[in-house]
Parts: C-alpha cells; structure tokens; sequence
C-alpha cells in the first residue's frame, strides 16, 4: 500500500498539481491530505488544484481528500482527471462544506468550480461538474446543496462487482443515517456514485465513512465478491 498527501491551494494565485499512477498489477495508491482545504479570500485571482490518477489493469486507488472549504470572497477551481483500464479499481471521494459554518458564513464564496473526470483508454466515460457563483445563480436550491450546509460524494469505479450492487450498498449505509442522500448506477454498468447531505460536519463526515466502510466490505469481502460488471 501506497500513501500519498497532496498540497493543496489556499490563497489567490496559489496553483497545485498531484498526479498518482499505479502501473502494477497489484498496486495499491491511498491519497488522502490529512487536512481540510480552506479556500481564502481572494481580493483577485483565483486558486487551483489540479490531480491526475492513472491506474492499470488489476490496480486499487483511493482519492480521498478532507473537506474543502470555501472562505468568502474566495475564488477555486478544481479538476480531477482519471484514466482507468477496465480491470482497475477506484474510489474517489469530495466533500465540500458551504464555508466557515461556525462562523456564520455559507456560500459568501465568489465561485467554487470543480470537475470530476473519468476516462478508460477508449475515451470518457463520464464526468461530473460542479459551478457553485452565488452572484450568477442560486447555490441552494433543490438541484444544488438545497439549504444544507455540506454535501459529500463518492464515486465507485470497478469491474469487480457489479455497479448496482455497488449503488445498493451505499444507498443502504446512507439510509441507515438517517440523512439526506442517495446512489445510483452510472453509464456503462460498472461505475456507481452516492450523494450526501447534512447540516453538521460530524454527522456527514460519519455518514461518508460509513458509506466507504459499505464499498470497502463489498469489495475486499470474500463472502461478497462475484465476479461480472
């Protein structure tokens, strides 16, 4: 097992790239930054993260940053790009709270943008973007983070396991926590994704953990495994 912390931008101007390849059959990569990502306020510019996860055949990856928080007046920009082989598999994480909650500030940010990437060597196979610009469009309506202060995803990409099944057991794990939130099946029959929504960093950080403790029995679970998409 590999692990691997990644700088990540807090002030105008401020540019990170990360890039993690697991090239052998049996690779393993964990990534997660042991810190949340304040985004600070910007009088101009903006910051950027950008990472690359390349993984082959019968490789496992995890992208798992801590919580991203956007200060008012802040300006970000995040892509995360993936290029998996078939026989990979990854678990990608983000969660992103609506500012300094505690501090009463929620969505004072100027624009947290953020697109999720996901490719096979024929090309993407999907992709999930986020535009969150308080002063061009609501931020909180029901299509968005609705009037919830942090929303949590992940993303299960993998031919280990079929897809729905993958969906069903984190639809299950969020379920039993009583919080807003769902999954489903992505394009293609091997891919699944699940939403989180909450009001208080405790309880969707255990949610979110319970969730990936669901994906993670599924897939190293002997009793569990199947094989097929």
């Amino acid at each position: 097992m590999l692990t691997g912390a990644m700088t990540a931008p807090e002030r105008p101007g401020d540019r990170a790239a990360g890039a993690a390849g697991v090239p052998a059959p049996t690779g393993q990569e964990r990534c997660a930054p042991e810190r949340c990502t304040p985004a600070c306020r910007m009088e101009h510019d903006y910051a950027t993260q950008m990472i690359d996860i390349t993984a082959a055949a019968g490789a496992y990856v995890e992208y798992l940053p801590e919580t991203t928080i956007p200060f008012g007046g802040s300006r970000y920009y995040q892509r995360v790009r993936v290029t998996a082989d078939p026989g990979a598999t990854i678990v990608l994480g983000e969660k992103l709270m609506a500012g300094r909650l505690a501090r009463g500030e929620r969505h004072a940010y100027i624009a947290y943008c953020a697109d999720l990437e996901v490719h096979d060597p024929d090309g993407l196979l999907f992709a999930d973007p986020i535009r969150l610009v308080p002063g061009e469009h609501p931020v909180a309506g029901p299509a968005v983070m609705d009037d919830f202060g942090l929303m949590a995803s992940l993303y299960v990409i993998t031919a280990a396991e079929p897809a729905q099944r993958a969906a069903d057991a984190m639809h299950q794990a969020i379920t039993e926590t009583g919080l807003r939130g769902g999954a489903s099946v992505l394009p293609a029959g091997c891919r699944a994704w699940a939403r989180i929504l909450g009001d208080r960093s405790p309880e969707v950080d255990a949610a979110y953990r319970r969730t990936l403790d669901a994906v993670h029995e599924l897939l190293n679970d002997p009793r569990t495994r199947t094989t097929g998409r």
